[in-house]
């Protein structure tokens, strides 16, 4: 499963910091809600119709990164004879935000919450995304209560979704939850997420699908310059993905049967490029036997470890191509998504992601043998334009960022020698590439006087490590 890579930044650097606000401009990204939209969304607030089922005697919990108050998801698990049943509430946005006012008008501007370095542009205004939508903690709240039954296989048996009351009874941390279930003090919910978890990965790996393991990184000041970490993701972190690829297959199994709704999409992996992995892994000296496919080779890497990591990033492109398929009664020609090696929807996280709100809504009128509402409907044909529109931004936004603190971890280097390898050359210029330094984490511009030989080691030479413009480029020494 494509997954977002995740920057956090301790340093306090002005020049840092005058680089993000610098992107942020460049990219006329988002600033602070109207007073309109502000107002708007205190008055929903205060003025929410709440669903009759009310489900509070469920204990909910909600697992997040540590200090998250847009909390889209809650979870409940229990046992049911031999397999489980999954409760997946998640955030009732459309209870709060009603078509065309001033926060529908404003979210369809900014299509999804931005994350950058340690920073955050939400998609709804606080008093919803931080207060009356999100799943807080002891805070009773409309949500879209999925109900999936499990096997003790771990394959899904049945799925319905229906608006409820819901509250959460506890918010951990991943560390939190992670420590829990080491130390043995987990409650039976965390320690179902477990059991369950496993069980899904099992199945992910029978049918080939594959989950990228992009560790965090963090850049901090040191004495002389910049150093750029890297935090692996827990286990509990991996499991709980695992509830929220189970509700979205799900989800997409109910649209593809009703033949209307949104699925994410990706195109099968070009062999063309997964043979060009295999040369960067070969040149990283990792090992790939012939023998072993795409997906048990992404299982196999370790991603704490430099090298690795460096092939984990170089394994996100082929990613690349993802998109979303609207449908209102001929299905779309791609419907699977390659690297879940299934059909599926995003419809877990509405509070960060526009149309969330609208898989949600057509799930819930399809189990309820309901019409789809007719603002949901108009709004499909032109809603995956939307969609990929911000997710183009969102994209420039992460790149930007990422080049900057690539320059700053190399600022003050210039002139010194690394070890890299070549991941990609120009097909109308073999002197120019990209070269990937595995002991930094950094993948950058290269040139040479010959042509590049991809897939294999260099010493590469920095020749710009730019701060303001966000430039780093490499020579070639000898290869």
């Amino acid at each position: 499963m494509p997954s977002n890579l995740v920057v956090r930044v301790k340093a306090t650097s002005p020049a840092l910091l005058q680089g993000l606000e610098e992107i942020a401009k460049e990219l006329e990204l988002p600033g602070e809600f109207s007073a309109e939209v502000t107002s708007a969304a205190e008055k929903a607030a205060a003025a929410v119709v709440l669903p009759e089922l009310d489900r509070t005697d469920l204990p909910f919990i909600t697992i997040d990164p540590a200090g998250s108050m847009d909390l889209d998801q809650a979870l409940h698990i229990e046992r049911a004879g031999d397999g489980y049943v999954v409760h997946y509430a998640i955030a009732d946005v459309a209870a709060f935000v009603k078509p065309g006012d001033p926060i529908d008008l404003e979210a369809h501007r900014r299509g999804e919450t931005l994350y950058g370095a340690g920073t955050r542009i939400p998609l709804h205004p606080p008093a919803l995304s931080e207060g009356a939508a999100s799943l807080l903690p002891d805070q009773t709240a409309p949500a879209l209560l999925w109900t999936i039954d499990v096997d003790a296989a771990g394959t899904q048996a049945g799925v319905r979704v229906e608006r409820a009351l819901v509250r959460s009874t506890q918010r951990l941390s991943y560390v939190e939850a992670q420590a829990a279930l080491d130390d043995g003090s987990a409650g039976e919910v965390l320690a179902l997420l477990k059991e369950v978890g496993v069980l899904r990965q099992q199945q992910e790996l029978a049918r080939g699908g594959i989950s990228l393991p992009l560790p965090e990184q963090e850049i901090d000041e040191t004495g002389d310059g910049f150093e750029l970490t890297f935090r692996k993701q827990l286990p509990v972190e991996e499991w709980n993905a695992q509830m929220s690829l189970l509700t979205g297959i799900a989800a997409a199994g109910l649209m593809v049967g009703a033949k209307v709704g949104m699925l994410r999409t990706l195109p099968p992996a070009d062999p063309r490029d997964v043979a060009r992995l295999r040369r960067v892994a070969h040149g990283l000296r990792i090992d790939w036997p012939r023998a072993m496919d795409y997906p048990a080779f992404i299982r196999s890497l370790e991603p704490e470890k430099a090298s690795h990591q460096a092939m984990v990033v170089a394994c996100t492109r082929l990613l690349r191509g993802s998109g979303y398929a609207a449908f209102d009664g001929n299905l779309p020609e791609q419907t699977l998504h390659s690297a879940i090696a299934a059909e599926y929807a995003h419809v877990t996280a509405p509070l960060r992601r526009l149309g969330d709100r609208y898989t949600g809504e057509i799930c819930v009128a399809i189990c309820a043998g309901q019409p789809v509402p007719a603002w949901v409907t108009t709004a499909l044909p032109t809603l995956p334009k939307t969609l990929q529109d911000s997710a183009r931004r969102a994209g420039a936004y992460e790149r930007a960022v990422l080049d900057l603190l690539e320059a700053a971890v190399l600022s003050g280097r210039v002139g010194e020698t690394f070890d890299g390898v070549v991941t990609s050359v120009r097909d109308d210029d073999a002197l120019s590439g990209v070269v990937m330094l595995a002991d930094v984490g950094v993948e950058a511009p290269v040139t040479s006087p010959q042509p590049l030989p991809l897939g294999e080691e260099v010493e590469a030479i920095l020749a710009t490590a730019d701060m303001a413009a966000r430039e780093v480029a490499f020579t070639v020494g000898r290869a």
